[in-house]
C-alpha cells in the first residue's frame, strides 16, 4: 500500500488531471499549491480511515474525530468503528500516510500532501503534525453536489508560511473554565493554529494551584483558578490536537494578584487587594529582595512539571517603575549596582529570571520589553508595541530580529480591540520601509492573536475569538501572496464560521442567547434587526479609562450580543456596492425590502423595550435605523430626495454615527453615505 501512495501522488502532482475551473476556494487558510480536478469523489457508508507508516495515538484520534465530523454534518451512517490501531481496515477511502511523530519545536515539519481521486483520498506527510492538517483541510472540503456529500476531486501542496501560529487566552481577567478553553483548543487546530499562549496570571488574578506557595492561588484567585490535574488535562488535550501550551506568569510589573497574597514581595509598603478595573498599576516586585526569587523559583519549579514545552513565558510588560523609584532602598541598591534607570534594573530581574528557567530547563520568552543586553539570544521576544500607539505594526518586531532575537508579533493582531478581520487581514509583518536579510526575515517565527480578557467572559469567549481570528490564521499559515484579497476572505470566512459552528463553537448560538435575554424573550428577532446593524465600540472605547466596566459588571447586555462585522451591516454594504455599480430594478427591491425593515422595526421595538428596559440604552439607537429606513425608502421609491435634502441627510448622518448608546455603533452608517451620494449622480 505504502508504495501505491507514494506512486500515486508522484503521477498526479507530476502530471495532474483535466482541471476543473473553480471560481472560489471553500478553504481557511488557503494551502500553498491546490489544483482542481474533474469529479467528485462520494460520500456513502463505507466511507473510512486507514494509516499507513508511522502510527501515532494521537494520529487516530485525529483522524477518528474528522471521521465523526464527517459523518455527524452529511448525516451518513458510516460502518467504521472507532480508529485505532486494532481496528485499522485494510482498505479504506482515506489513507493516511505518514513517516514519523512530529514534536513541538520550530524547526518542525508540518507539510502535507493530498490528493483526491475517484478512487479515494491519501494524505502523505513526514509527520503526524502534518497529517492533521491535512484532515482538516479533507473536513473543509466537504460540500453538497447533486444531492449528495462529496469532496471535489483535488491535489494539494501545503506547508506553513510561519512554524508559530498562536492564540493567546488572558484568564486572569475573567477567568475561562476548562471546558471553554478545550472547545477553543478544537477550533485552533481547525484552522492549523499550532500554540495556545496561557496568561496565567495579571492584577485581577491568581490562576495555577501552587502547592509550596498556597496563598497565592487562596487569596489571589476569588477561587477560581486551575487544578494541577486540570492543566495536566488541558496540556495533554491540547498535544493531542498539535497544540503546545505556553503559560505565562507575568511579572514584575501586573502583579497585584501576587502581591495580595503575598505583600513581602512588594516594592511599596502598603495594602494590596485584587485589582477589579482595567488598566496599567503600578504594583510590583521587588527586584532587590532574594525572597522575591526564591517565590518565584519555587512557582517555576512547580508549572515546569505541569508544562512541558521548552519556552515560559514571564510577561515583563507595562512596568513603569514608579514604585522602584519611590522606594529609598531600591534607589540604593540601583546606585549600588550602577543600575541608572528602572529599565537596567528590569533587565537585572529578567537576567535572574533566566536563570531560574534554565536550571529548569526552559527558555525563556516575554513581551519585548525583556529585551536587553543582558537577556541571551536565545529568548523569545513578543512583539506588541504600537498597539494603540500610532508605531507602525511590525517596527518593534524588526528590531527584534535585526538585535538576533527570535520574535514573534501580536501588534496588529490584538483581537479585544473589536477590529474587523479585514484589519488584522491586512497587516504586514514587517513595514515597507524596512528592509531584512534572510537571516533576519529566518528569525520572525510567526504571530499570536491575543485576546485580552477585560471585556468577555466565557459567554462572550467565541464571539471574540471567531470567526475573525480564522482569517488571521491564514496569515500565519498561508503564502504572503495568497493574503491579500479581503473580498474573497470574507467570502470564505462565512463559510468557515459554519464549519467553527459546526465543530462546537458557539459564537452563534450565545449571540442569540444574549438576545433573548436583552429581550425578556419577547420578540427577541426585532431586537435582532438592530443588533444585526450595529458592532461593539472599538479600541478600548467601550470601557474608557477602565472604569465604566469591573470584573464583576455583567458582559450580558446589547453590546455583548453584538458582534464585529456585523451581519446585517456587511450585507446591506454589499447591497449598496450592487446598486452603485448597477442600477437595475432588481437590486433596487433588495435595498427596498432592507428600508421597510428598518422603518417598520422601531414601533416593534418600543413595544419590546416596554418590557425589558435593559434594552432604553438602544431605543435612540432604534429610531436612527427608522429614520434612515424612511430616507432609504424616499429615495428609492419616491425619488424625490433634493440636493439640500441629501445634504443635510448626510449631515444628519454624521451625528447619528456619534451616538454611543449600549456602547455600540451603527455599522451601517459610512454605506448609507456611500448609498446617498451615488444618487447625486444618478
Amino acid at each position: 500500500m505504502k508504495l501505491f501512495v507514494s506512486t500515486l501522488m508522484t503521477l498526479v502532482f507530476t502530471f495532474g488531471f483535466a482541471q476543473e475551473n473553480k471560481d472560489k476556494d471553500n478553504l481557511m487558510p488557503l494551502p500553498s499549491s491546490i489544483e482542481y480536478h474533474k469529479g467528485y469523489f462520494v460520500v456513502d457508508k463505507n466511507f473510512s480511515v486507514r494509516i499507513e507508516g508511522y502510527k501515532s495515538n494521537r494520529l487516530f484520534k485525529y483522524a477518528d474525530k474528522v471521521l465523526r465530523r464527517i459523518s455527524n454534518e452529511s448525516g451518513i451512517f458510516v460502518d467504521q468503528k472507532i480508529l485505532t490501531t486494532s481496528s485499522n481496515p485494510q482498505t479504506s477511502s482515506v489513507v493516511i500516510d505518514v513517516e514519523r511523530g512530529g514534536k513541538f519545536d520550530v524547526e518542525e515539519d508540518e507539510s502535507y500532501e493530498l490528493l483526491i481521486s475517484k478512487e479515494g483520498i491519501i494524505i502523505k506527510s513526514v509527520t503526524d503534525l502534518g497529517a492533521m492538517h491535512g484532515l482538516e483541510t479533507v473536513y473543509q472540503l466537504l460540500e453538497v453536489n447533486n444531492g449528495k456529500y462529496v469532496f471535489p476531486l483535488v491535489s494539494i501542496k501545503d506547508s506553513p508560511r510561519f512554524v508559530w501560529r498562536g492564540l493567546m487566552i488572558d484568564v486572569a481577567r475573567h477567568f475561562i473554565p476548562v471546558d471553554d478553553i478545550k472547545r477553543n483548543l478544537e477550533l485552533m487546530s481547525s484552522v492549523k493554529m499550532n500554540v495556545f499562549h496561557w496568561h496565567l496570571s495579571d492584577d485581577q488574578g491568581f490562576r495555577v494551584q501552587i502547592d509550596s506557595h498556597p496563598e497565592l492561588y487562596k487569596k489571589g484567585s476569588d477561587g477560581n483558578y486551575y487544578t494541577k490535574t486540570q492543566i495536566k488535562d488541558i496540556v495533554a488535550y491540547a498535544s493531542d490536537l498539535g497544540i503546545r501550551v505556553i503559560p505565562e506568569i507575568d511579572v514584575p510589573g501586573h502583579a497585584t494578584a501576587i502581591l495580595t497574597a503575598m505583600p513581602q514581595l512588594a516594592s511599596k509598603d502598603t495594602t494590596y487587594t485584587l485589582e477589579r478595573n482595567a488598566g496599567i498599576f503600578s504594583p510590583v516586585l521587588d527586584p532587590t529582595n532574594p525572597e522575591t526569587y526564591k517565590v518565584l523559583g519555587d512557582v517555576i519549579g512547580e508549572m515546569s512539571e505541569l508544562f512541558p514545552d521548552k519556552y515560559f513565558h514571564i510577561g515583563g510588560d507595562e512596568n513603569e517603575g514608579k514604585n522602584w523609584e519611590s522606594n529609598p532602598d531600591i534607589v540604593a541598591f540601583m546606585k549600588k549596582n550602577d543600575l541608572k534607570h528602572p529599565h537596567d534594573l528590569q533587565a537585572y530581574f529578567n537576567s535572574k529570571l533566566y536563570k531560574i528557567l534554565a536550571s529548569n530547563g526552559k527558555e525563556i520568552m516575554g513581551w519585548e520589553e525583556i529585551q536587553n543586553e543582558a537577556i541571551p539570544k536565545g529568548a523569545l521576544i513578543q512583539s506588541w508595541r504600537g498597539v494603540n500607539e500610532g508605531e507602525e505594526v511590525g517596527a518593534s518586531l524588526s528590531k527584534a530580529v535585526k538585535n538576533g532575537y527570535n520574535a514573534i508579533l501580536s501588534n496588529g493582531f490584538y483581537i479585544d480591540l473589536m477590529l474587523p478581520a479585514s484589519s488584522y487581514y491586512s497587516t504586514e509583518f514587517v513595514p515597507n520601509t524596512i528592509e531584512l536579510s534572510k537571516e533576519e526575515e529566518a528569525r520572525i517565527l510567526g504571530g499570536e492573536a491575543t485576546m485580552w480578557s477585560e471585556l468577555i467572559t466565557p459567554l462572550t469567549l467565541d464571539s471574540r475569538i471567531w470567526p475573525r481570528t480564522a482569517a488571521i490564521a491564514e496569515k500565519y499559515w498561508s503564502p504572503k501572496s495568497k493574503t491579500k484579497d479581503v473580498d474573497n476572505m470574507y467570502s470564505r470566512l462565512d463559510l468557515v464560521s459554519k464549519k467553527l459552528e459546526r465543530i462546537g463553537s458557539q459564537h452563534i448560538k450565545n449571540k442569540d442567547v444574549i438576545i433573548r435575554n436583552i429581550s425578556n424573550y419577547n420578540q427577541p428577532e426585532v431586537v435582532k434587526v438592530l443588533v444585526d446593524v450595529c458592532e461593539p465600540m472599538k479600541v478600548y472605547s467601550r470601557n474608557p479609562n477602565g472604569t465604566m466596566y469591573n470584573t464583576f459588571s455583567p458582559y450580558t447586555k446589547f453590546a455583548d450580543a453584538c458582534i464585529v462585522d456585523a451581519i446585517g451591516a456587511r450585507e446591506f454594504g454589499n447591497l449598496v456596492n450592487d446598486f452603485i455599480k448597477d442600477d437595475s430594478s432588481e437590486n433596487r427591491l433588495k435595498l427596498v425590502e432592507v428600508f421597510r425593515l428598518w422603518k417598520t422595526n422601531h414601533s416593534n421595538f418600543l413595544e419590546v423595550v416596554a418590557t425589558s428596559p435593559m434594552l432604553e440604552e438602544v431605543a435612540l439607537k432604534s429610531k436612527y435605523l427608522n429614520e434612515l429606513g424612511v430616507l432609504g425608502l424616499k429615495s428609492l421609491e419616491l425619488n424625490n430626495i433634493s440636493p439640500l435634502e441629501l445634504k443635510s441627510a448626510l449631515k444628519n448622518i454624521d451625528e447619528i454615527s456619534a451616538d454611543e448608546g449600549g456602547r455600540t455603533e451603527l455599522a451601517i452608517t459610512n454605506s448609507m453615505k456611500l448609498f446617498l451620494k451615488s444618487l447625486d449622480h444618478k
